[in-house]
């Protein structure tokens, strides 16, 4: 649905097509907007920003996190210290006040809301990260590898960073739905980008065109479903991989 959209929603989510307000109906199944536009076209295009940014800000979080675990947890000592004390002091503050903050001062947009999710959504990955590193840096083939003359990096890149992947993965499916929940959230506030069609700036316009006050419940409840259904989906997902890959965690 996010990649082809024009081939599945029957009507241009920007041009009005019909009256305003007008109920799920055979020829417009999710009804309309305030100002006629169809509901589920506008779904179906905004299925492709939302999954945008969520996937985005989840990557670049994931990266960031992991290289700042790595760094601390092989290098240890004064570096360790001094980038743990960062996360922890990022994990204590409130994100949520902070977010807004800085979204105000970036201005809308969706690749400011990427960069606001990426600086606050890190410390928890890189602390997870730096656990595991340190547990494999005592590993014997981390050992074997020292003694044969490998450096820090090639240690990093081809005997550590493998041995965390699978673990990576479950965290990136993890961070796509906090991604997209914070990007609808965002949104909803106003900064997200106007012009372009998202779940969560549906929720906005629904919101500031009062649709609950005119009885469009459609309106609103439409893209908040999909929010719900999608962060369900990509966080069971990560779940799943987890305990495939940490067998601790299976139910017995």
């Amino acid at each position: 649905m996010a990649l082809f959209p024009q081939y599945i929603a029957p009507y241009d989510p920007y041009k009005r097509v019909a009256k305003p307000f007008l109920p799920p109906s055979l020829s417009h199944i999710l009804g309309t907007n305030d100002v006629g536009q169809d509901i589920f076209s506008e779904l179906v295009y905004g299925a492709r920003v939302s999954l945008f940014v969520g996937i985005v800000a989840a990557v670049s979080t994931v990266v960031l996190g992991t290289l700042v675990g790595m760094i601390a947890g092989y290098v240890g000592g004064i570096v360790d210290e001094v980038l743990m004390a960062v996360t922890d002091t990022m994990l204590l503050i409130p994100v949520l006040p902070l977010m807004i903050l800085l979204s105000a001062f970036m201005g809308r947009g969706y690749v400011n809301i990427i960069i606001v999710i990426t600086i606050f959504a890190w410390p928890s990955i890189a602390r997870y990260i730096r656990a595991q590193v340190v547990s494999l840096k005592a590993q014997p083939f981390i050992e074997a590898a020292r003694a044969v003359g490998a450096g820090t990096l090639r240690i990093l890149l081809r005997h550590i960073l493998p041995q965390v992947v699978p673990t990576l993965a479950a965290l990136t499916m993890l961070r796509i739905g906090a991604s997209m929940i914070a990007e609808a959230a965002l949104s909803f506030l106003g900064f997200g980008d106007p012009t372009q069609k998202s779940w969560g700036t549906m929720i906005y316009w629904a919101r500031r065109s009062g649709a609950l006050t005119a009885g469009a419940w459609w309106w609103v409840t439409t893209p908040g479903l999909m929010i719900t259904l999608t962060v369900l989906g990509f966080t069971q997902l990560g779940y799943v991989l987890e305990e495939h890959y940490n067998p601790k965690l299976r139910r017995l």
